[in-house]
């Protein structure tokens, strides 16, 4: 028997591995160890037996309320990931495996590998209307790259979409993966008419060093990008600091920043009410976009969220706040479950990668709704 989290993004501290129904673990906190809660790692063993471990440190993790009717990820071939059963109490988090074959990878979501995003970005600037520009380098020296897709037209309306500001939120750059397939598909008449009206600046990952590291919320310094956008700073957050300069220079006329929630099952969109630049228009693009991805997307929904800031209030540091106060444009958190969608369960898979890709696809479509009127 052997645990290994020696790989990107892997995330796993072996206390015990004495027996195999009792293995004892615990989960590295980001840098600075304010946050913590993703896990990735391999197990390897004989097929045939159960393994039972225990995170010990799950009860005092970042969100110990995601923890409930939670079950974590697991996978033989790192393409294909199932649900396994797992359960919490008494502050630790208890996963079982039968093992299939001799080795396991058994993660809090699917990770999306730094490998994957390489892959990402080098096959989509073999399409026409992509180009790449280096925006900088991050903390620990990898490349911050921002796809541009379109013709730059200036008449042209501006359409921004980052993800993975949370590193350890992974179902975000697949729902990116999955929006950038269909924005790329010549044969896709929504993806056709939205071209033909906006140029999309892309950042599929906004935290790199993080997502390499296996952090849950902070970069290579502990710093939670969503709480630096009013000032970021090269000692800080760069990754932010050179994201907010390119807006600054292309504009912004509506922005998409998707995330992953750890307690609610359910997808959902945070708006910008509480801005103090909010204006009338705001609203009502935010009614028809809000409306338009109900459409376009089953697993989409607006009784579970976040409450609304009280008008002025909104925390000006979070990206779709500050992009919203500053372009006073259309702009939203994207939230996506880490366990199940609730509304439509899948016991087997819970949300998945592929159910994100699907949902990067009907975002396209709630765009199109609102583009005329941007």
């Amino acid at each position: 028997m052997r645990i290994s989290a020696n790989f990107d993004g892997g995330n796993i501290e072996v206390i015990n591995i004495d027996k195999h129904d009792d293995i004892q673990l615990a989960i590295k906190p980001d840098f600075g160890g304010e946050f913590y809660q993703w896990f990735n790692f391999r197990l390897e063993g004989a097929v045939g037996q159960t393994y039972t471990m225990h995170i010990n440190n799950a009860g005092s993790a970042s969100y110990p309320k995601g923890w409930q009717d939670y079950q974590a990820v697991a996978s033989y071939d790192r393409q294909q990931w199932f649900r396994v059963p797992t359960s919490y109490q008494d502050g630790k988090l208890t996963i079982e495996v039968e093992l299939d074959c001799e080795a396991i990878q058994i993660a809090y979501f699917a990770p999306y590998s730094y490998e994957r995003h390489l892959d990402l970005i080098s096959e989509v600037q073999l399409h026409p209307s992509v180009s790449l520009e280096h925006l900088g380098l991050t903390l620990d020296g990898r490349d911050m790259t921002l796809l541009k897709i379109g013709d730059g037209d200036e008449d042209k309306k501006n359409i921004w979409i980052t993800a993975r500001q949370h590193p350890g939120e992974t179902m975000a750059e697949w729902l990116v993966e999955g929006l950038l397939s269909q924005l790329l598909d010549g044969d896709n008449p929504t993806s056709k008419s939205l071209l033909d009206k906006a140029n999309f600046y892309v950042v599929p990952n906004m935290n790199p060093d993080g997502s390499v590291r296996g952090h849950l919320r902070t970069n290579a310094v502990g710093t939670n990008l969503n709480r630096e956008w009013q000032t970021p700073s090269l000692e800080k957050s760069p990754e932010v600091y050179y994201v907010v300069n390119k807006m600054k220079e292309t504009g912004v006329d509506l922005f998409y920043d998707v995330h992953g929630d750890e307690g609610l099952p359910y997808v959902f969109l945070a708006g910008c009410e509480g801005v103090p630049n909010y204006t009338d228009k705001m609203a009502q693009l935010q009614t028809k976009f809000v409306a338009s991805l109900q459409l376009a997307s089953a697993d989409f929904q607006t009784q579970y969220g976040y409450d609304k800031d009280e008008p002025g209030k909104a925390n000006l540091t979070v990206g779709s706040n500050w992009v919203a106060n500053t372009f006073k444009c259309l702009s939203n958190t994207l939230e996506m479950p880490f366990k199940d969608n609730a509304n439509l369960s899948d016991p087997f898979v819970g949300w998945s990668p592929e159910r994100s890709i699907y949902l990067g696809e009907a975002s396209l479509l709630a765009m199109l709704a609102v583009v005329d009127d941007l």
